[in-house]
Formats: structure tokens, C-alpha cells, sequence
């Protein structure tokens, strides 16, 4: 029997995360990010605590930062998209301090309503966490969707 070093062992990317590498491969058009693992694609989303508290929250959000978490909320209109067959839109609006709100609708409904603070700071733990937070904002959309068919097909 052999010893795995963990460190050198890349974490497999499944679920919600896997649908999010394919999200930031399609919006590669040069092709510049080709050799990139999955890994190096999604490692900006992944911000740790002590990380986090380094990053400065003075000054506008950075524009990749707000890149990442359009692509985040648009991912989540996919994947509500593909369960339900109802075309979900992403629409957010942000103050230049990094405060504001991001909405989901379907229809006339709004599956996802999220209040944003601190968007400097915008990340997940690990990719487990990502998973389980966008498993957690589908399954409310889905949720809503099912109480109020005839709005979210309006």
C-alpha cells in the first residue's frame, strides 16, 4: 500500500462547481484559459477566512470580483433553468462601496432576492461550501417556484 501525499491530491469538482467551470470556460472566447485546470479556474472563488480579512473593503469593489459574482448568480439561473425549464435572469444592483442586492427572477417572480455586503470579500471556503450555498439558493428557488407556478411561468 502506498502514501497519498494529500497535498498534491486536487480536490474532485463535481456538482454546482463543475457547472461553474463550464460557465467561465464558455466565456473564454480568446481561449486563454485553455490550460488552466478546473482547479485554477475556481480558485478565486475560494477565499478563506484569514484571506478574507486581508482583503481591504475601502475603494470599489474590483471589477473581476464583481465578474465572479455575476457568473455565480447567472450559474444559479442555469441551474434553476435546467430543473424547471422556466428562463431564470440574473439582476443586480450594486452601490460603489460594495453594498446592494442581486435578484433572481422567473417570470414575474423573484426566486432569489439576496442582499449584498462586503462584495470585496466575495468567496467561499472551500468548494464543498460553494456547493452547499448554491445547493441552498436552488432549492429556495425551487421552492418558490413550486408555490407559485402561474407567476414564475407568467
Amino acid at each position: 500500500m502506498t502514501d497519498i501525499d494529500t497535498a498534491t491530491v486536487t480536490p474532485v469538482i463535481d456538482g454546482f462547481a463543475a457547472q461553474l467551470v463550464q460557465q467561465i470556460r464558455a466565456q473564454d472566447t480568446h481561449g486563454s484559459w485553455d490550460r488552466k485546470s478546473d482547479m485554477d479556474l475556481l480558485a478565486p472563488f475560494i477565499v478563506d477566512k484569514e484571506a478574507r480579512r486581508a482583503l481591504p473593503i475601502i475603494g470599489d469593489p474590483d471589477p473581476d470580483t464583481l465578474w465572479r459574482l455575476e457568473l455565480f448568480y447567472g450559474c444559479l439561473c442555469l441551474a434553476i433553468e435546467r430543473q424547471t425549464g422556466i428562463m431564470v435572469s440574473p439582476m443586480m444592483k450594486m452601490s460603489h462601496e460594495g453594498f446592494g442586492r442581486m435578484v433572481l427572477i422567473a417570470g414575474r417572480l423573484v426566486v432569489i432576492n439576496k442582499s449584498l455586503r462586503d462584495v470585496h470579500r466575495f468567496g467561499f471556503d472551500s468548494i464543498a461550501k460553494l456547493n452547499a450555498e448554491a445547493d441552498k439558493f436552488i432549492a429556495s428557488a425551487l421552492e418558490i417556484m413550486e408555490k407559485f407556478p402561474a407567476v414564475a411561468n407568467y
